[in-house]
Formats: structure tokens, C-alpha cells, sequence
């Protein structure tokens, strides 16, 4: 008989957690998976309520509860089937989706203070060990439409956008200008969150759907969009948000400041020996380095400057911890690992010193929320400070940058060069051009992996109902 009272009995476990240690000087993901009688444990103790806020919290709205039952009774083939058909990356997003701010957060046995069921863990282990023993997307009653849909993007909205087309018999054909699939999964996301196996085995899971990938190839430069106006029945765009956010202050155009995503993107192809001979590498070790944000890309930043062995690291954002707009577990891991937090304290300038770098801050309180909830930081009269660094860090996020092609084909952008592609149009996802639809980073600006998957689904039910398969 089933212990009712699991939930109690048995403690939350995630996995094992490696020791700081062990983790710091290695790019691996930072849990071990959970094993079968683990995974069974943790899916039985979600109480199964009426109305499962775990799934409300979910953006893709997981059938969470009933997957883990699932799991739970060891039809593991059936957990992988029902996760795939709400989440097209779900072994990704177990990893790197803040399930604490999600479905974890939203658990019901946080009231009671059991801690949440291990929803993310159950999640990886689904997909993971199901592959692992053979599973395989059933494809086995799709009849080929004659249809093909060109999707601008190898990011989790144009892979979310490619498994549902092809799953309807509509044939995706995904450009994308990097020499991988993930955009940035691969590139952005360092291995401790997101080993890159991980992502090689979903682009050989599509292409033995039928997806085809075209890769290091750039719209607009080595193909004209002309040309997939002429050659495919619809477009998907996905391209994402890559553009930084600049301070506006001064010396951030100093030797010594790096941009987020290219130091991110850098590491990462230097590990994957994909860098270009043209491209140094950029190392931090030995370095004092001082990151400026508070979101999850800061946090990569922190954590890999650790790993390439940075004689220290201070992270410094305007807000409290309460306040910052990152996964307060990624905060923890960072500080586990070494990262010293600098909190309400905004940088006002970079300046040259005799020994490297100089970052100006000023120390804050928050005032009022605004109508999104959140404290504005206010500036304490004569409380500046200068940290001596090597190099400084900028991550306070990215923005999308409208192609150069966009105006001649009638793609309307918003006035932060979001693609506008709204509910009202006549199918899901559709812009301005009706052949052409979009989703993801693409026109919400930077967000979440999980997000992008929703999107990028939503925008395939758009473009198989404008192309008459639905």
C-alpha cells in the first residue's frame, strides 16, 4: 500500500549535489542525476491537488502531476510521451529552468514546509533514461503534408517551432548562423548548468524526426530572405536577443570591460574547439573581476570566471537580494563557489587605474515598487566607492535587434525592436507579413528558455493553421 504520507516521510532530493570544491574548477553539471528509485520516491510525494498550481505556474503548462504519476508507477515510456506534449526540450528545461520562481515555487507542500517535489530533477530524469533505454518520438502516424516551413533559428523557439511542424508533416528546414543547434544553450549556457551533450542528442533526436538543419549559414548574408520567401510555404523567425544593454556611464568602452554574452559565448567555443584561430581567448585566471548585474547571465559570468580560475570575483547589483531579478538558487550556487556579493551598489563609472581597473559605485536603497512590483534603486548622497578589478563584466541584459531586411518586407518592430507579431493577428504568432511569424526572444526580448519553447510551439499551431494542415 502507497505511503500517503510520503511527502513527510521522505525529504526533498533534487540530487546530489557535488561539493564547492570539487565543482569550482570543473564544467559539469553541478547535480548528479537522480536514479530510478530515486526519481519513483520524489514523484510520490506530489499530493495530486485538484487544481495543481505547478501547472498553472508552468509557462508551457506541464501535465506535471501526471507524469509523476507516471513515473511513479515506472511507465516511464509514458512519462517521456506525455512531457513531450506540452514541452519540446523538456530534459533542457529540468536543467535550467528557475524552478524555484516556476512549478517548484508555486508547490503546495511549501506551505506546510516539506519542500517542493523535485519537479525539475523528475523532469531531466524522464527524457534522460528514457532515450537512454530506447525511446524514440513515435512518428509513425504522421502523413507528410507536402509542406515546408524555413525556421530562422536553432534557439529553444525555433526547435520548439521544428518539433511540432514536423510532427504535423510539415518539413522544417532551420538556418541558424553558429556551428551547432541551441543557440544559447550552446553558446550562452556554460556546462555546469547544461553539459552540451545534452543538446547534441535533442538535434539527433529531430533529425531522425526530419528536421534539417542548415548551420553556419546567415540570413541576410549568405542567404537573401528573398529566397526563403520563394523557396518555403511559411518562415518562422527566431533569431533571439543578443544585443547588450549598455550602462550609460562612462569607461565602458575601457580595455579591460567585456560584454556578457561574447566572454560566454567565448569560453564556450574554446571548450568545444570551435573558436576561431582569429579569436583569443578570454581567461580569467589569475584576474580580479568585478561583474556588473543581477540576472542568471550574471551568475554564468561569476561561476565561469571562477572556473577559469579568477584570483577573486565580486559581483555588484543595485538592488538587494531580495530584489534581483535572477534565480535565487543560481545566487547560492555562485556563492558556494566563491562569488562575493556587492548588493545596492550601482556603478556609475569605470575608470583606468596605475594597476588595471577601477569600478566606481554608489551604495542605494530602494524605494517605492513601480506597477511591475519592483523597488526602484536611490542613489545614497556621498557614497561612492572604488573596487580595484582586472577586468569588469557588464551583464544587465539583452535586447533584439531589428535585421537590416526587415522594413523591405514588411515586418513591423516595436520601439525596443521586439518583432510584433500579436494575438489579434489572424493566426497565432503571425506578423505584419503574413507568411512570416515569430516567437520567443525574438518578440518578447529576453526571457526564459521555457518561454521561447511556448512560443515557438504556439507560433507552429499559427503556421500549420495558415498553411491548412490544421
Amino acid at each position: 500500500m502507497a505511503d500517503v504520507f510520503q511527502f513527510m516521510n521522505l525529504p526533498r532530493d533534487p540530487g546530489q549535489k557535488f561539493d564547492a570544491d570539487f565543482r569550482r574548477s570543473r564544467f559539469i553539471e553541478i547535480y548528479a542525476p537522480l536514479g530510478k528509485n530515486e526519481a519513483a520516491e520524489q514523484a510520490g510525494r506530489c499530493l495530486s491537488c485538484g487544481n495543481p498550481y505547478c501547472e498553472w505556474e508552468c509557462p508551457v503548462h506541464n501535465f506535471i502531476p501526471n507524469w509523476l504519476k507516471l513515473v511513479e508507477e515506472g511507465k516511464l515510456f509514458e512519462a517521456a510521451e506525455m512531457s513531450h506534449k506540452t514541452n519540446s526540450l523538456p530534459e533542457i528545461c529540468g536543467r535550467v529552468c528557475p524552478q524555484d520562481r516556476l512549478c517548484e515555487g508555486a508547490c503546495t507542500l511549501n506551505q506546510g514546509g516539506f519542500g517542493a517535489v523535485s519537479i525539475g530533477s523528475v523532469e531531466k530524469y524522464i527524457t534522460d533514461e528514457a532515450y537512454r533505454l530506447g525511446w524514440r518520438p513515435d512518428m509513425s502516424q504522421v502523413i507528410p503534408s507536402g509542406k515546408q516551413a524555413a525556421i530562422i533559428g536553432a534557439g529553444p523557439a525555433g526547435l520548439a517551432a521544428a518539433d511540432v511542424l514536423v510532427r504535423n508533416g510539415v518539413k522544417p528546414v532551420v538556418y541558424d548562423r553558429y556551428e551547432e543547434i541551441g543557440g544559447l544553450l550552446t553558446f550562452g549556457i556554460p556546462e555546469f548548468k547544461l553539459e552540451k551533450d545534452i543538446v547534441r542528442r535533442r538535434r539527433a533526436i529531430l533529425e531522425e524526426m526530419g528536421v534539417e538543419f542548415r548551420l553556419n549559414t546567415d540570413i541576410g548574408r549568405d542567404i537573401a530572405f528573398d529566397e526563403l520567401l520563394a523557396d518555403y510555404d511559411a518562415v518562422f523567425m527566431g533569431m533571439g536577443a543578443y544585443q547588450y544593454l549598455r550602462g550609460g556611464f562612462p569607461g565602458e568602452q575601457l580595455p579591460g570591460v567585456v560584454e556578457a554574452l561574447p566572454y560566454l559565448v567565448n569560453n564556450i567555443r574554446q571548450r568545444l574547439d570551435t573558436l576561431p584561430e582569429s579569436e583569443p581567448h578570454q581567461s580569467m585566471a589569475g584576474k580580479r573581476v568585478v561583474v556588473l548585474g543581477g540576472g542568471d547571465t550574471a551568475m554564468d559570468c561569476n561561476r565561469t570566471s571562477i572556473r577559469q580560475g579568477a584570483a577573486k570575483v565580486i559581483c555588484a547589483y543595485r538592488r538587494d537580494e531580495a530584489n534581483m531579478p535572477g534565480s535565487k538558487r543560481e545566487v547560492g550556487n555562485a556563492r558556494e563557489e566563491g562569488v562575493e556579493f556587492l548588493w545596492n551598489r550601482q556603478p556609475v563609472e569605470i575608470v583606468q587605474l596605475a594597476g588595471g581597473l577601477g569600478v566606481k559605485l554608489v551604495t542605494t536603497t530602494l524605494g517605492d515598487a513601480d506597477d511591475k512590483g519592483r523597488r526602484a534603486p536611490i542613489v545614497v548622497e556621498g557614497s561612492e566607492e572604488i573596487i580595484e578589478c582586472d577586468h569588469v563584466i557588464i551583464a544587465f541584459g539583452f535586447q533584439v535587434k531589428p535585421e537590416d531586411w526587415f522594413e523591405q518586407h514588411g515586418i513591423r518592430t516595436d520601439e525596443r525592436g521586439r518583432t510584433l507579431a500579436a494575438e489579434r493577428q489572424l493566426y497565432k504568432h503571425q506578423t505584419s507579413n503574413p507568411k512570416v511569424f515569430a516567437g520567443g526572444d525574438q518578440t518578447r526580448g529576453a526571457d526564459l528558455v521555457v518561454r521561447a519553447v511556448f512560443e515557438g510551439r504556439q507560433a507552429a499551431e499559427g503556421m500549420l493553421a495558415y498553411l491548412g494542415v490544421w
